[in-house]
């Protein structure tokens, strides 16, 4: 049961959040996926792993509930959890969107926003991949095959050669599979949740044992997708206010992002409503949360 001292917090964050989410009005679910909410914390979660399941960079978690970086969290401690994002303009239909270095998955259906997850991709060196691509197979409890790059990965590390990996919880693919028409490319689940929302795959799309599982039985062989490469985001919400969010350019294929970001106001009409001096302050961070850069006339 909380004590005198969490029900005083849980009051002032309750306060906090009417306050906070008052200070940047409400985007439609179309525009700006997640939410602002409290978190109980269960036994032996931290804020790496939080992160990794919401889809916040741990450090900004920490900034967010005022604590150092290196807290180790207490089972029923309150957490305050912000895991909104710029859902990435996108016109090509229903399916599968995967914004790389933003590290989140977003499944649209009916012409709307049905689904956002976060996601781990490749790493600089074996990035993943970018544009169309069709689901080709779903398998449940698959089988890893492992490849060749991989295998010398192994041997290079003085680990265990492996050539195949039965289901089961020793497989790195998770329970569910599915195939794309990129080969040796897939989304798949993992038995080491904590690498979620990294760039830490060998190419390949990896969620949450609960967002693969949910994925998996919301779309069939066809339903098409796209990776894309988006860096950063803009976005204005339906009350005016304008959103940007910034995130590592891990693959280094957007030398000048401030450019990026001024075609973006331009094509928009928005470029005399920015703050463009926390734009550029919101480039150095790039912490991935979703930032209100209008002008003060405008907030």
């Amino acid at each position: 049961m909380n004590g005198p001292y969490d029900v005083w917090l849980g009051g002032l964050i309750a306060g906090w959040l009417v306050v906070s989410a008052s200070a940047m009005p409400a985007a439609d679910t179309d525009t700006v996926s997640g939410s602002r909410r409290v978190h109980v914390v269960q036994a032996g979660e931290s804020l790496s792993g939080l992160g990794a399941r919401f889809g916040i960079e741990p450090r900004v978690l920490a900034r967010l509930n005022f604590l150092p970086a290196d807290t180790r969290l207490r089972t029923g401690q309150w957490i305050v959890i912000d895991d909104r994002h710029i859902v990435p303009a996108f016109e090509e239909g229903d399916g599968i969107v995967v914004n790389v270095p933003q590290r989140m998955l977003f499944r649209f259906a009916d012409g709307a926003l049905a689904a956002a997850y976060p996601a781990a991709v490749g790493h600089a060196d074996s990035p993943t991949f970018r544009g169309g691509f069709t689901v080709t197979s779903l398998e449940t409890d698959p089988v890893w095959d492992v490849p060749l790059s991989i295998q010398e990965e192994q041997r290079r590390a003085g680990k265990p050669v492996l050539a195949r990996v039965p289901p089961g919880p020793g497989n790195p693919l998770g329970k569910h599979w599915i195939g794309l028409d990129r080969p040796s490319f897939g989304i798949h689940g993992t038995n080491a949740p904590s690498s979620i929302f990294g760039h830490r795959t060998h190419g390949c799309i990896r969620l949450h044992p609960d967002d693969i599982a949910a994925l998996f039985s919301a779309v069939c062989v066809g339903t098409r997708g796209w990776s894309i490469y988006q860096p950063v985001l803009l976005a204005e919400t339906g009350s005016g206010t304008i959103l940007f969010e910034a995130h590592p350019d891990v693959y280094g294929l957007q030398p000048n992002a401030m450019v990026v970001v001024g075609v973006l106001a331009a094509q928009r009409g928005l470029s005399d409503r920015i703050d463009w001096a926390l734009v550029a302050e919101v480039l150095l961070e790039r912490d991935g949360t979703p930032v209100d850069i209008s002008m003060p006339l405008w907030r």
